[in-house]
């Protein structure tokens, strides 16, 4: 029972939730259902007016011909009343309904990129992808297409019952014995078409996500040569999704046309009873006009209610996935206004501590173990490691992508997690083993999109990096428009870029993470000239794949098993004839490292 009502609750919420969003459209809203009231109002009054004129005008023979004319001047005047009114309710109803959903899209965003990136170990990027473009469009269908006909048809379902009695109270009776047979179908289709509904979107978002992992690592597809294998797991997921959607269109294809049977049995009924009534001179021929009109007025909106039940359905999946993601708190979180130390740039010295750390990536199985590292203030220091070490760990909780199980990270004295993340991370450059670039020129792509920074500012940190030379040849040169990920510029040549854009934010602590893996020789001789000259006067740590990257280091630390198992210089440790000296005799086997 506490399940069931678990969930209940949750949806409740994400509907008040929903509600907050649309607030400040209220009287958007309100316009919308008066424009929503006059537009059916102008419909439902000209079966009426026929009825007028057959009961009232036309037995008065050639006496009513200018009634006449001017019955059809008032059918013709509220036609145009009534086309008017719905274009501005459909238009309101539209305004609203985008001005909610890009808000509730900006905020979606904003609460994703502030999430830990243990949130992104669990989420593939597929789905994220899904929630962030499909699911918000539907709630903007709900708006646009489900609210607008819950309220337009509704309302119009009341007003012609309303008609309906005002012209004969036993015809509207008989009309009444709809109601139950209509609620007893739309029941025992309910539960029918959302697990339908929901097997389909779950298949949908499961397809997509394949495909953005399959497109994202092509790449290793290619090389294995997988695309058949890959194509063929693709057609299982095809075929899932096709199976779900179709069980999914029939079962709203027989709703629909039950209601349209329904329909016209009623029609069929009210033409018997009410032809009877008309023969038997109990009511007027154009009350019984009117009635069958309103009839089939009657099932039009039911039929529009139902054929957005599935919009509903995809409604309350979407509501629910987006509320599971917005109830997901960061795990990374700026301290409190009280306890938030501040970390000054220039004061900063640039000092690091480990202090007896513990760390992993899943409870109760760590890959940094029992940690004690002190780095000076402008020391230098290589990182190395075979593959699972806990190098990339290790500057991970420095730039306080995750935090420690045990034990505090420190800089200048201060523990980082009093640290608001945004000095934290202007502190503390990153330089990664796959550059990432965005679509854009290159001089966005160097300073970030930040407007603050000058364009002589990027050009003299590519210039410090040796970028200058390769951007001036590209065709429109920091100008030059990027394809995503930069693709057209080599590896070195989008490292090199990554590498300009941390001296750019002028950071006091500088993090490369096998920022030299992928360069030639040339362009790894440009990164080293650079970095000798970056690293003055800044605390610097480099995970190096190259041994000689980090040969000239003031202090080597090297990593086994979550371990720091060796430290010193590469004299010293080369002298040692240890764990290190074996990587040195054996470097060309050290694998990539991951991110573990």
């Amino acid at each position: 029972m506490a399940d069931r009502e678990q969930p209940a609750a949750g949806r409740q919420q994400a509907f008040r939730t929903l509600l907050r969003y649309a607030r400040p459209y209220r009287f958007v809203f309100l316009t919308g259902f008066l424009c929503t009231f006059l537009a059916i109002g102008a419909d439902l009054l000209q079966p009426w007016l026929v009825k007028y004129a057959i009961d009232d005008t036309l037995p008065r023979g050639e006496a009513a011909v200018r009634t006449l004319i001017w019955i059809g001047v008032s059918y013709a005047l509220l036609s145009v009343v009534g086309f008017v009114f719905s274009f501005l309710q459909a238009n309101l109803f539209q305004r609203a309904g985008q001005g909610v959903v890009a808000q509730l899209r900006k905020d979606l965003f904003r609460h994703i990129t502030r999430q830990g990136m243990s949130f992104f170990d669990r989420h593939p990027i597929g789905s994220l992808v899904t929630n962030e473009s499909s699911d918000t469009e539907t709630i903007n269908q709900f708006f646009t297409q489900v609210l607008l006909s819950l309220v337009r048809d509704g309302l119009s379902i009341v007003m012609i019952f309303a008609l309906m009695f005002a012209l004969d109270v036993r015809l509207a009776l008989f009309c009444l014995i709809l109601c139950p047979i209509i609620a007893g179908i739309a029941v025992v289709y309910r539960k029918f078409l959302r697990t339908a509904y929901q097997r389909s979107r779950a298949q949908l978002s499961r397809l997509i996500a394949f495909t953005a992992e399959n497109l994202a690592g092509m790449g290793l597809i290619q090389a294995f040569h997988q695309q058949k294998e890959q194509s063929g797991r693709f057609q299982d997921q095809n075929d899932q999704y096709l199976r779900a959607n179709l069980k999914e269109v029939r079962s709203t294809i027989l709703f629909n046309r039950t209601f349209d049977v329904l329909g016209n049995v009623s029609v069929a009924f009210m033409v018997w009873l009410g032809g009877r009534a008309v023969l038997h001179r109990e009511i007027e021929f154009g009350v019984l006009y009117a009635f069958i009109s309103y009839v089939r007025q009657f099932f039009q909106p039911i039929n529009q209610i139902t054929q957005q039940w599935n919009t509903l359905q995809s409604t309350l999946v979407s509501l629910d996935r987006l509320w599971r993601l917005f109830s997901v708190q960061p795990e990374i979180r700026d301290p409190a206004p009280a306890d938030a130390l501040e970390l000054r740039p220039e004061t900063m010295k640039g000092r690091v501590d480990f202090d007896r750390i513990r760390f992993g990536y899943a409870e109760g199985r760590y890959v940094l173990e029992d940690v004690d590292l002190h780095i000076r203030p402008g020391e230098f220091i290589g990182i190395v490691g075979t593959t699972g070490a806990g190098k990339s760990s290790l500057v991970s909780l420095l730039l306080r992508f995750y935090d420690v199980s045990q034990g505090s990270v420190r800089i200048d004295g201060m523990d980082i997690r009093q640290i608001p993340q945004e000095q934290l991370h202007r502190a503390v450059g990153l330089v990664q083993q796959d550059p990432f670039l965005f679509s854009g020129t290159v001089l966005d792509n160097v300073r970030l999109f930040r407007e603050e920074i000058s364009r002589e500012t990027v050009i003299e940190a590519c210039r410090e990096v040796g970028a200058d030379g390769l951007i001036s040849r590209l065709s429109h040169g920091y100008d030059t428009r990027l394809s995503e990920r930069g693709s057209g510029l080599s590896a070195g040549e989008r490292q090199l870029i990554s590498f300009a854009r941390v001296l750019v934010f002028q950071p006091k602590i500088l993090v490369l993470d096998e920022a030299t893996a992928h360069m030639d020789s040339y362009t790894e001789r440009l990164i080293k000239q650079a970095l000798d000259k970056a690293s003055e006067g800044r605390t610097t740590l480099i995970i190096a794949h190259r041994l000689s990257t980090i040969r000239h280091a003031d202090r080597i630390l090297v990593m086994r098993d979550g371990r720091i198992v060796e430290q010193g210089t590469h004299g010293d440790l080369l002298r040692q004839d240890g764990y290190y000296a074996e990587l040195q005799r054996h470097s060309g086997l050290l694998a990539t490292p991951n991110r573990k």
